[in-house]
């Protein structure tokens, strides 16, 4: 049977209330999700628009405000397929269903994905070239992407998790639509629905037995980390009362660099020449600030300044560091147990094991109880640095949640770590900012040596230097005009790096490392301020 294809335009605006855009099925679900239109009404704002291409599939983001509604909404668009057309693809995943071996364990084993749709694809070309002979190449790739994601996938959760502007998918319940966090606009509510609580059942179901966990009535909670660093949560009713969730954490597609906090006012160049010549002369470091102030991506931003001739060790509960490929790294993290309740293994555990592993620089995603802090201010004090984050909202409340349960270390520890960074975040604006820089003196007081002024946004030094500078002069000799010519010097370097527009962890990771073996050389290029050969 010959059947000719049918496309409705791409949505190049706003939709009347009477236009529906194309309905998913889900393989495993007798479920939909649909796409709401936005209603073509003068209440409605555009903020922005932009577009990017999910496994084939171009599509078209549109962030709008309408009125009575008090989050802006992000909606989703796609090519649109005819309903004659969309009744031969749902034949043709028939046929698909009956030649290829489509059982549950299998397109689930991450080893077999592969494989399942290697032949999902070689037999769709097939079903395609029968039924769509008149078809070009690029619809038929097209129509092959769509139907390994309606069979396979997701569905549009795969296509909200391809949109790098997003940190976080959340869907709450079938009878609120999908949420997202959006880096730029915080949190909207998209036009996407789950049709039942099944689906979302579902689709929790088939990402934990991607990675070998369960999610039951008898446990109604997972928390999970998926190979490529995304992070899972999910939850079943009645558990959560409203229905069952959903919550999709994405791991930063390009992680954080100096050169991003600088050009995006984060930091200033005179604080981040502070904070490397700290680092370069293994200072130990704790960063601190409250929820989503950005305490990860300063600690990928500190770890930016480490030397490549030094033996790393990262620890976490999720991946997030990213070092430079040609580090002497090793990145690890933290297991659950397992439903039995075996097979953990620890924040604890893996940093007793580092030590034994003779690394130079301790990297911890997070500071919780009492023994982690042990363990990391034992390893401070026999010769390791060690770089840290803890939640905390400025240096004084770091100090107190140090010193009190449930971490409750001896204040006659806290000078081992020399500087503290604090971050921070303003909830109403979303705009995340250094916000204090202050050393450890030898009485386990601080003393803030750059404080923000929330007014001005600028970083602004407020006290001098009276153990952080003295402890670099004593044991590199410099003098206080030496001292001085060093941060000048890094400024520029830095500034240099904006410039340029080197803005990959490999390729300041490089720069780093030129600077730490041929100073002489880097400094030719950023005093002419040109590219480095």
């Amino acid at each position: 049977m010959k059947t000719k294809l049918r496309f409705r335009k791409k949505n190049s605006g706003i939709k009347t209330k009477d236009s529906i855009s194309k309905i998913k099925s889900v393989h495993g679900a007798r479920t939909k999700q649909h796409y709401i239109s936005i209603p073509e009404k003068s209440d409605i704002k555009i903020i922005t628009t932009y577009n990017f291409d999910s496994g084939g599939i171009p599509i078209t983001i549109k962030v709008y405000t309408k009125k009575d509604e008090f989050v802006p909404i992000y909606d989703v668009s796609i090519t649109g397929i005819s309903k004659n057309t969309e009744i031969v693809l749902d034949k043709i995943k028939e046929e698909l269903t009956s030649q290829v071996s489509l059982g549950m364990v299998d397109i689930l084993d991450t080893k077999e994905t592969g494989v399942i749709e290697k032949k999902f694809t070689q037999a769709i070309e097939l079903l395609l070239n029968k039924h769509f002979p008149d078809a070009s190449k690029k619809v038929i790739d097209f129509l092959k992407s769509y139907l390994i994601q309606k069979s396979l996938g997701l569905g549009s959760v795969e296509i909200l998790m391809d949109d790098i502007n997003l940190e976080e998918v959340a869907i709450n319940c079938k009878e609120e639509p999908i949420w997202v966090y959006h880096l730029k606009y915080g949190w909207l509510k998209t036009n996407i629905r789950m049709e039942s609580e099944e689906q979302i059942r579902h689709y929790a179901s088939m990402i934990g037995r991607r990675i070998g966990r369960q999610i039951t009535i008898l446990e109604p909670l997972m928390d999970a980390h998926l190979a490529a660093g995304d992070r899972v949560n999910a939850t079943l009713e009645p558990i959560s009362v409203k229905g069952n969730t959903l919550t999709l954490r994405k791991f930063a597609a390009k992680p954080w660099t100096i050169t991003d906090f600088i050009k995006s006012e984060t930091i200033s160049t005179a604080a981040a020449a502070l904070i490397w010549l700290g680092v370069q002369y293994e200072l130990s470091t704790l960063i601190s600030g409250g929820t989503a102030t950005g305490k990860t991506s300063m600690l990928n931003v500190v770890a930016n300044f480490f030397p490549p001739n030094q033996r790393v060790i990262s620890i976490e509960d999720t991946r997030e560091i990213r070092l430079p490929k040609f580090l002497h790294w090793v990145p690890m993290i933290t297991r659950l147990p397992n439903p039995e309740g075996k097979g953990e293994i620890s924040m604890l555990d893996l940093l007793v094991n580092s030590l034994r592993m003779r690394p130079d620089r301790i990297v911890v995603g997070e500071i919780r109880r009492k023994r982690e802090a042990e363990v990391l201010f034992e390893a401070i004090h026999t010769g390791h640095s060690v770089y840290a984050t803890v939640h905390a909202n400025d240096t004084r409340e770091t100090i107190t949640r140090l010193t009190n349960p449930p971490i409750e270390i001896p204040k006659t520890m806290l000078p081992a770590i020399s500087m503290i960074i604090v971050q921070y975040r303003n909830r109403r604006t979303g705009i995340r900012k250094t916000f204090q820089i202050s050393e450890i003196l030898p009485n386990s007081e601080a003393n803030v040596l750059i404080q923000l002024d929330i007014k001005s946004g600028k970083l602004n030094k407020i006290n001098k230097s009276r153990s952080l500078l003295n402890t670099i002069q004593t044991f590199t000799g410099f003098s206080n005009k030496e001292l001085i010519k060093s941060l000048k010097e890094r400024e520029h370097v830095l500034k240099w790096l904006v410039k340029q527009n080197i803005n990959t962890v490999d390729s300041v990771g490089k720069v780093m490392a030129e600077y730490y073996t041929q100073p002489d050389y880097l400094m030719k290029f950023v005093k002419k301020n040109k590219p480095l050969v």
